[in-house]
């Protein structure tokens, strides 16, 4: 043995022989049981720091233990390669998306291999691969052909003098991030994903993921938002139509005095249009919807609304009421719309204070001032017996919500329903770095799918990178094409798919990498899936988990799974903080991969990974603790260095006290960090 350590010898040495001899391939005809290990891949923006490579340790620590246990273990990476920071890049450095993403890939891999993690290299996928992206716009056809992809009119971020689409993080204080103009709210056609069909399964299901932490299926749960309640229609003035209101509480309907729309909400811009309203309600619409939705509907932020010009009328008696934009209303909840109650909730009964809207108490409880006509302080909220409710005076306000809805749904006006807060998912993008979405527009043909023959739908490479609209369509050589149904002259979709399109089955195109017929390979698929182990981030619990699983129970709905999830156990590692924040490259407290690879070595680096907390725990980088890990491999290397050359034929056959002892030991340990791994990493 050497008399040193020489890290960087021993890493060459064995990262030669597993690349040479395939050491990591797995071999799918293998009689030993299965095991799908799989971290969440990562966006390829440069160089990896040792917060990235956190997730990457812990899951090829598994990996290796699991193969010495006897599991024929597939183990695979790729690139979740589209997405804005490529085309921001392009902007900036004057580079095309594609070169900057391989420039980012090729140093990401060579990170990745430097520190030794095992993975199957002959199943990488790229999502910005053609070969890749052709199949999202498979699933899209495919999700179109069942009604699952549709077209509508929904808001977005919109900067007039960059002529562009902004995303919720391009939009700082409420101006563009490039420019720095004010940020305005636009009514674009879009495309969705019709994610609500399921969302009943989808909150079911979380009862079958035993081993999920509690607190991701807790925040699925509530992302999803069952309720139940009425659905009632309140007419528009001036209008040929009405707008559904829901709410839980029909039996305060008679006291309903406003209503209130989400500014995001795509009906105020069509009330207003023409109207001397028309200004000031779009400035306050621009103001509200780029404002954090946590911030802004927190109970210690000031309720703000303003009238629009426009009426409503109650259903149960006939009464005018108005109609407001408010920020502490969501298109997530309900319809989008608020039947507005102030006598019996105290954030309307603040509202209507603040502007002076009528309150008109409709509950009164069975005892107490109130009872006695005591005037109403602030909201009451709680149950007692209708008054001021025309037919239903009287009834005890729990006999009345049911009695009431049954009168709506009689007349027409209403009906007991179920709501979730959980939205379709809105997948369009109107940038140039996505999946092409696979639709033509012919004036005479109207919407025409791409036929699948034509697939891929490539992304242009002649476009120019300004800063000012979507470059896509921009492309004349892109949008114009014949139309698949008349051969007509027609136009291509010029968005692009949200890139959790992307991550959203990227996990069964590894069971079968290369097949061409299909997404994947039906039988391998059914070989390998669901993953058996998943690491990932806390920030991915909700939509990018929420759109796999949606994912899995649609593409199992068109005879490609047999699975109702993807993933049967999840890990979420913690951050790795440094100097009192998150590892990032913003923060400025970035350690890279190279830097400590460099100085003391890959195993110096995993053990202090492992060593320094729990994988579901925050960890406090050291750069003390690195350098007390790198000392102790330097000890065990002179251990057995020395046990090596005092080593003697006599030793080897004697078995006395001692080497009994040291084998009680040995074993002790083996037996401990296998049940450590196994409880805290996998549960198996």
């Amino acid at each position: 043995m050497e008399k040193t350590y020489d890290f960087k010898k021993i890493e060459r040495k064995w990262q030669k022989k597993w690349r040479e001899e395939l050491t990591f391939k797995i071999w799918e005809k293998s009689k030993k049981q299965k095991f799908y290990l799989l971290e969440m891949f990562p966006y390829p923006s440069g160089e990896l720091h040792m917060g990235h490579m956190r997730n990457y340790a812990i899951g090829d620590t598994v990996a290796r233990f699991l193969r010495m246990k006897g599991f024929n273990v597939l183990y695979p990476m790729g690139y979740d390669a589209l997405g804005l920071p490529a085309e921001n890049a392009a902007i900036e450095k004057k580079i095309h998306p594609s070169a900057w993403t391989n420039r980012c890939i090729k140093k990401m891999k060579e990170q990745q291999k430097k520190m030794g993690l095992s993975y199957d290299w002959e199943r990488l996928v790229i999502t910005a691969d053609p070969e890749y992206y052709r199949w999202n716009q498979w699933i899209f056809l495919k999700f179109y052909e069942k009604g699952l992809a549709y077209r509508k009119k929904a808001p977005i971020n919109w900067c007039p003098q960059c002529e562009t689409v902004l995303a919720n993080e391009q939009v700082v204080n409420g101006k563009c991030w490039r420019c720095e103009a004010s940020a305005e709210v636009r009514s674009l056609e879009q495309w969705f994903f019709k994610l609500t069909d399921y969302a009943e399964e989808l909150l079911q299901d979380l009862k079958k993921l035993k081993n999920w932490p509690e607190r991701v299926k807790i925040m699925q749960e509530n992302w999803i938002g069952r309720s139940y309640g009425t659905l009632v229609s309140f007419k528009l003035k001036g209008f040929d139509s009405s707008i559904p209101v829901f709410t839980t509480r029909p039996d305060t309907l008679y006291g309903a005095t406003f209503l209130t729309f989400a500014p995001e909400h795509p009906t105020v811009l069509e009330l207003i249009a023409g109207t001397e309203y028309e200004k000031r309600v779009r400035e306050f619409i621009n103001r509200v919807v780029i404002e954090d939705r946590f911030t802004r509907t927190g109970e210690d932020k000031e309720k703000e609304g303003m009238f629009i010009g426009r009426y409503a009328i109650n259903p149960l008696n006939g009464e005018e009421i108005p109609i407001y934009v408010a920020n502490f209303v969501l298109m997530e909840y309900g319809t989008g719309v608020i039947m507005a109650v102030p006598a019996h909730d105290q954030r309307d009964f603040e509202f209507a204070k603040k502007y002076n809207i009528p309150i008109r108490q409709v509950i009164v409880p069975t005892e107490g001032d109130l009872s006695k006509g005591e005037k109403l302080r602030q909201a009451y909220e709680g149950e007692g017996i209708l008054v001021n409710s025309g037919q239903f005076d009287g009834v005890a306000s729990p006999e009345a919500s049911p009695k009431i809805t049954q009168y709506l749904t009689k007349k027409g006006w209403g009906r007991k329903t179920v709501q979730y807060r959980l939205r379709d998912w809105l997948i369009s993008r109107q940038r140039y770095w996505g999946t092409p979405i696979p639709i033509i527009y012919c004036d005479r043909c109207k919407i025409v799918p791409v036929p699948e023959d034509d697939l891929p739908v490539k992304l242009p490479t002649g476009v120019e990178f300004t800063g000012r609209g979507n470059p896509l369509a921009k492309s004349t050589a892109f949008v114009k094409c014949k139309c698949p149904k008349c051969g007509g002259p027609a136009r291509r979709e010029t968005d692009t798919m949200d890139t959790f399109v992307d991550s959203s089955w990227y996990f069964a195109r590894y069971c079968s990498p290369h097949f061409k017929k299909l997404p994947f390979d039906k039988r391998k698929v059914k070989q390998w899936m669901p993953v058996d182990q998943y690491i990932g981030g806390i920030e991915h619990a909700i939509l990018h988990l929420l759109y796999a699983r949606f994912f899995t129970k649609a593409l199992r709905d068109i005879d490609l799974y047999e699975i109702d999830e993807p993933f049967k156990r999840l890990l979420c590692q913690g951050m790795v903080i440094k100097d009192g924040a998150k590892m990032s490259k913003s923060k400025g407290n970035v350690v890279s991969v190279d830097e400590i690879t460099q100085k003391y070595g890959a195993d110096t680096a995993r053990l202090f990974i492992l060593f320094a907390s729990p994988p579901e725990k925050d960890l406090e980088w050291s750069d003390e603790g690195v350098q007390g890990c790198y000392r102790f491999l330097n000890r065990v290397w002179s251990l057995v260095r020395e046990t090596e050359n005092n080593r003697s034929e006599t030793s080897i056959k004697t078995f006395g006290q001692e080497e009994r002892e040291l084998r009680r030991i040995t074993h002790s340990a083996i037996k401990k960090v296998t049940e450590d791994i196994e409880l805290s990493l996998i549960h198996i």
